[in-house]
């Protein structure tokens, strides 16, 4: 074998995460059945059997395949075997809607099942990026990828519902097709493949690879494996069937709670890829298994019903599990098979790194085949004994069994190892001294800090503050959601027999921008006084109140307007949330990647209010949630409304976010401080003027967000805004991750100069095509606006930095070396924070400048023009202050070097 070769960061990352979302979308391909074999079965009247012979078939088939999968990824790489197997896959998966027999289905079956192949591709591919101390974390994040299952149970039944099961075979499969083009030509080959290839050394041959498997570990590892995994499978295709069946719930429900499981059982893999790099996998395993053992017996345990013969005559009682318990414990018991799938791949790499592609494979396939035998077994189960739970009984077995062996075998091993030097066991952490402190420690508390230090960052700084970063994303995501929810609820509030006038309407949508601006003031400086850790846990917490509020007030249409304006304004604790949250991240990277990070925070972050304007259009036409969710409201038209899933939608995602902040997040001493240490940036002239220009790109994106579906149904009421207004967000959203190496290579200050030249003529245009009557005219105009505000907000946080580099310096000589870098670092972080706060004010302004100007002129021109006025006065300050000669960024961006930036901005 090529010696090791350790990749460069970035590469690693590359791999790993198109790696990621490659695997889940195979894995939602692989389930699809569950959701479309419901329809299939009708369709063709089916019997119990052939239904699921049906949903088995393509796990039959990406199971065996994973086998010889695994030995053509040692042989020819991963980046042609995964790019190869996602296209046959998806022409496989179209080939769905051309299957007129139950013999056309089951072939084209066959074909989708090299989906579930993806796995072991990735697996040989993304380890071998990745030392040995970081596989367990590497390999739990790309098991992630499971979660595809729940992308499959989330969407899919709407998707079948509004165009038929066709279309969701035609939709998944161009977008598979399309990953495997992505991943050809973005993907590189791992080291390993490329250095044997440039040493001209041939292949492992058949024989070397398939040797480790006369070894009877292996297969202990792989009854492991069919329990984690070939139990989550079996469970994932099984349960719709058995919600529809014992609970009595529609397809739609039972796909929500089914995807809860299979949520449970995959985004919580990259965990126990960490806990198994840190404590063991050994320990996980104990873990996975003792804790599973008591959920399924919890699961067993069927309705039952009692007499007991008592003094004053029988006692009668029953127990039975109901939805709602029903749902959590599967949330659990997914929770902790998630472990246990990060677990059993972390064993693999350390005993067998050469192998890991025949091994793992091996591993797979036995795990998969748990998804094909286990479902028809639950249903001759149930054929037999006619109890519903004996599926649960049956995993429990395999629970117990699986358990007993691995702790008989640990005993032996440990036996042998007696008196033996640890240099001669597998390389696992639990057989380290188990009293180090260095290792078992867990602290959240960062006492040392150096990121601009380069040892300190490659050795441990980058891989905590990516840790934070990305649990602070999807924490930021769904505050912009919740922030945003009420634009969309106002919208509809009409329709569902609420009688407010047009004023009240601007007023309810303008009134989380207030609060949430207003909530920023206050936000900016917590993260020093609380830290971040705590912060974002409590700031996460707090958007329940607001979802579950909205969720139980629309129900009414007798609940006062008063209770709408206090959700209005508690919907605004997800508007603060980005204050603190970029003041946070910002302290935890170096300078050459500060921009970068907070790009990645704030744009993805503001896909928020994209993803709540594409998502509650659809939840609202579905019981989603069945009875816990609360009866729909009937339209004038006879169509059925479910308004309180709008907010519903969202509790469970915060639960997950609020636990993983609280769990993976850290708090850094030296970023600790008080009020009045940070109350000096309000001395700060450029806070000021930087509190504007982000109020005219931020405010805008914000602005423009909340108030545009409310616009275009009064501008334009024969157009259904709600199917596309998510696009601006959007975009704007992307424009502002995607375009900081502009502002890298010519400069905030020049960027942020030329951005606010495009908003008004883009604002010129949505004038004039209002005047015309044009609504592509007016779409066109509003989509360049949404595009060029994420390009401001870029640009205009990366000129922070640079401009109290220059000024701390300036106003505070006394300062030196690493006292100075800190005094930067604060006041640049807590300006970047109370600038974002000013800025959200244009949530509340610009909804309510459209109400006033309607009001006043019958149309919304008037404060278009106002924004016309607005921007032409950021045009003049950015100019006077920033890039003209002798400005403060003149001379650092008129002679800045061509080549590529090392960071982007924010």
């Amino acid at each position: 074998m090529p010696a090791q070769i350790t990749p460069d960061p970035a590469a690693q990352s590359r791999a790993l995460w198109l790696s990621t979302f490659a695997f889940t979308l195979c894995f939602a391909v692989w389930t699809i059945f569950s959701i479309i074999g419901l329809e299939i079965k009708q369709q063709l009247g089916l019997s119990e059997f052939q239904y699921g012979l049906l949903i088995a078939t393509p796990i039959l088939t990406g199971s065996l395949s994973r086998f010889i999968l695994g030995v053509w990824t040692e042989r020819y790489g991963g980046r042609l075997v995964f790019a190869l197997q996602m296209i046959l896959t998806a022409a496989a998966t179209w080939a769905l809607i051309w299957a007129d027999s139950y013999a056309t289905f089951l072939l084209a079956a066959l074909g989708v099942g090299l989906a579930g192949g993806s796995f072991i591709v990735g697996v040989a591919y993304v380890s071998k990026w990745f030392p040995p101390e970081r596989q367990g974390t590497a390999l739990g994040i790309f098991g992630m990828g499971n979660v595809g299952a729940a992308v499959t149970k989330f969407l899919a039944p709407f998707v079948l519902v509004a165009w038929g099961w066709q279309s969701v075979a035609q939709i998944w499969a161009v977008a598979i097709g399309l990953m495997g083009l992505v991943f050809f030509l973005v993907a590189r080959d791992d080291p390993a493949f490329r250095a044997r290839r440039e040493q001209g050394l041939p292949a492992p041959s058949l024989a070397e690879q398939f040797a480790p498997l006369k070894n009877l570990q292996v297969w202990r590892f792989s009854l492991y494996y069919f329990f984690v995994f070939g139990g989550f499978v079996a469970l994932a295709l099984w349960l719709p069937h058995y919600l529809t069946d014992v609970y009595g719930v529609d397809v739609r429900v039972a796909g929500i709670c089914a995807a809860v499981f299979s949520l449970a059982a995959s985004v919580f893999r990259a965990y126990g890829g960490v806990l198994s790099d840190r404590f063991g996998a050994r320990a996980v395993m104990y873990w996975t298994l003792g804790f599973s053992g008591l959920l399924l017996f919890m699961l067993s345990y069927p309705p039952t019903d009692y007499v007991i013969h008592g003094r004053n005559g029988p006692i009668s009682f029953s127990t039975q599990m109901g939805l709602v318990p029903f749902v959590i414990t599967l949330f659990a018991l997914g929770f902790f098979m998630s472990l246990g799938k990060a677990a059993v791949f972390k064993h693999i790499p350390v005993y067998y790194p050469n192998h890991v592609g025949a091994v793992g494979g091996l591993v797979g396939m036995i795990g998969g085949l748990g998804g094909f035998i286990l479902p028809i077994v639950f249903g001759g189960l149930l054929d037999l004994t006619g109890i519903y739970t004996s599926c649960f009984v049956l995993l429990l077995v395999i629970v117990v069994v699986s358990m007993g062996w691995m702790h008989l075998s640990i005993r032996n091993m440990e036996r042998k190892a007696h008196g033996t030097a640890l240099d001669n066991l597998p390389s696992f952490p639990e057989l380290a001294e188990v009293h180090d402190p260095a290792r078992t420690a867990m602290p959240h508390t960062l006492e040392e800090w150096h990121p601009e230090d380069p040892q300190f960052w490659q050795q441990k700084g980058r891989k905590i503050a990516r840790r934070n970063l990305w649990i602070s994303i999807p924490a930021l995501l769904f505050a912009f959601s919740v922030w945003m929810v009420w634009s969309m609820v106002v919208a509809k509030l009409p329709l569902i027999g609420f009688d407010f006038s047009t004023d009240q309407l601007f007023w309810l949508a303008a009134l989380p921008g207030l609060s949430g601006a207003t909530l920023r003031i206050f936000y900016s400086f917590m993260v020093p006084i609380f830290g971040g850790r705590l912060w974002t846990t409590i700031s996460t917490a707090s958007l329940m109140i607001p979802a579950l509020g909205i969720g139980y007030a629309v129900q009414n249409p007798e609940t006062p307007y008063m209770i709408f304006l206090i959700l209005a304004l508690l919907c605004g604790f997800g508007g603060g949330n980005f204050a603190s949250s970029m003041a946070n991240i910002a302290y935890f990277f170096p300078k050459s990647e500060k921009g970068n990070a907070l790009a990645m925070n704030a744009g993805l972050g503001n896909l928020g209010v994209s993803l709540m304007q594409f998502l509650v259009p659809i939840v609202i036409t579905a019981g989603v949630f069945g009875a816990m969710g609360g009866a729909p409201e009937t339209l004038q038209d006879g169509g059925e409304l479910w308004l309180q899933n709008a907010g519903f939608i969202w509790v469970p995602f915060i639960l997950v976010s609020t636990a993983a902040a609280w769990f993976g997040m850290n708090d850094i001493a030296d970023a600790r401080a008080s009020f009045s240490e940070q109350a000096i940036i309000f001395t700060r002239k450029h806070n000021w003027l930087m509190c504007l220009l982000y109020t005219g790109t931020f405010g805008s994106f914000i602005g423009f967000s909340a108030g545009f579906p409310l616009l275009i149904n009064l501008a334009f009421p024969s157009v259904n805004a709600q199917n596309f207004v998510f696009i601006g967000p959007f975009l704007g959203a992307l424009s502002r991750a995607g375009t900081g190496w502009i502002s890298d290579r010519f400069g905030g200050g020049r960027v942020t100069f030329w951005t606010f030249i495009g908003m008004m003529i883009a604002t010129f245009c949505v004038i004039t095509a209002l005047g015309a009557g044009s609504f592509i005219g007016f779409f066109a105009g509003f989509m360049a606006l949404f595009f060029l505000t994420g390009v401001g907000n870029a640009s205009t946080f990366q000129m922070i930095p640079t401009i109290m580099s220059k000024e701390v310096p300036r106003l505070m000589p006394d300062l030196t070396g690493e006292a100075l870098r800190k005094q930067s670092e604060r006041e640049s972080a807590a300006i970047i924070a109370f600038t974002s706060a000013i800025a959200a004010y244009g949530a509340f302004f610009i909804p309510m400048a459209y109400g006033t100007s309607i009001t006043m002129t019958g149309s919304p021109v008037g404060a278009l023009w106002g924004f016309v006025i607005f921007y032409a006065l950021c045009i003049a300050v950015t100019w006077f202050y920033y890039t003209r000669r002798g400005g403060l960024l003149h001379d650092v961006e008129n002679r800045r070097l061509p080549p590529a930036p090392t960071s982007q901005p924010a």
